[in-house]
């Protein structure tokens, strides 16, 4: 008990579980703790710096070879436009594949009037970028100033790519130039077009009037004016009617209009 109260009064106390053998201090216990932790920490720096090392051995490596940059794309659905021309369009062309957006990447490609729609997806090589286009069909085949274009069931206008005999051709009256792509054709004249066809099968080439809409010549010897929309049923009925009413008359007509149908008009060789 004596001993215990003067350590108090010393003011030295012992640490719960050391023991204390006589010639041995605190400090010398501690040292060898103290040392392993210095070197635990040693060796998580080494750890961590061979991390970085070979994460930036990666970079390098994705940066450095040309494998990872992008020399040429994966394309389908195509129909009309080449593979090369959608490559052109979609502008990443030696792009490294870390720097590609897809969806910038399928806005590119829909600057062309042919696609529709596309998919872009951006994965490993050898294909890295695959590209998945829906182009837009032809309706009908426009012809202004000498040039002609397509045009889709929706009134836009879009380049030509061949030669198809089985459209319909529409003969513009316009002299203004060429219609121009951001030109939307109308519904009205386009849906008119398509159902005068398809009742005249023998109509190759149609005219269209800015005043008159759509019509042909016909193989009798006149202009036949029809209009736009799809009432040409019906316009198509009132016309063969008027016809036979001139031609009973034993009279030459020279334009038969039923662009209204309530009141159609007709001008003859010699007179009205």
């Amino acid at each position: 008990m004596t001993s215990r109260l003067r350590e108090r009064r010393r003011g030295t106390t012992r640490a719960p579980g050391i023991l204390r053998t006589p010639g041995t201090t605190l400090e010398a216990v501690e040292r060898p703790v103290q040392h392993s932790a210095r070197r635990g920490m040693a060796s998580w720096r080494i750890f961590s710096a061979l991390i970085v090392l070979s994460l930036l051995a990666v970079l390098a490596l994705f940066f450095a070879t040309p494998f990872f940059y992008i020399h040429s794309i994966a394309v389908g659905g195509l129909r009309y436009v080449s593979k090369e021309e959608v490559f052109a369009l979609t502008n990443v062309a030696n792009m490294h594949i870390f720097w590609v957006d897809p969806d910038e990447v399928r806005q590119n490609i829909l600057r062309s009037t042919t696609i529709a729609d596309a998919a872009v997806t951006v994965g490993w090589p050898p294909n890295m970028v695959q590209v998945v286009v829906q182009e837009r069909e032809p309706a009908v085949v426009w012809m202004q100033s000498g040039a002609s274009t397509w045009v889709d069931v929706q009134g836009r206008v879009m380049q030509q790519r061949e030669n198809r005999t089985d459209l319909v051709r529409i003969d513009s009256d316009d002299n203004d130039g060429p219609i121009g792509s951001n030109v939307l054709v109308p519904l009205d004249v386009v849906a008119g077009a398509l159902q005068l066809k398809n009742l005249r099968s023998n109509i190759d080439v149609l005219r269209y009037n800015r005043e008159k809409g759509l019509g042909y010549r016909d193989g009798r010897g006149w202009e036949a004016w029809f209009g736009t929309g799809t009432d040409m049923p019906e316009k198509l009925i009132i016309y063969e009617t008027l016809v036979d009413n001139i031609l009973a008359r034993q009279l030459q007509p020279l334009e038969v209009n039923v662009v209204n149908p309530d009141a159609p008009f007709y001008s003859v060789l010699g007179g009205r």
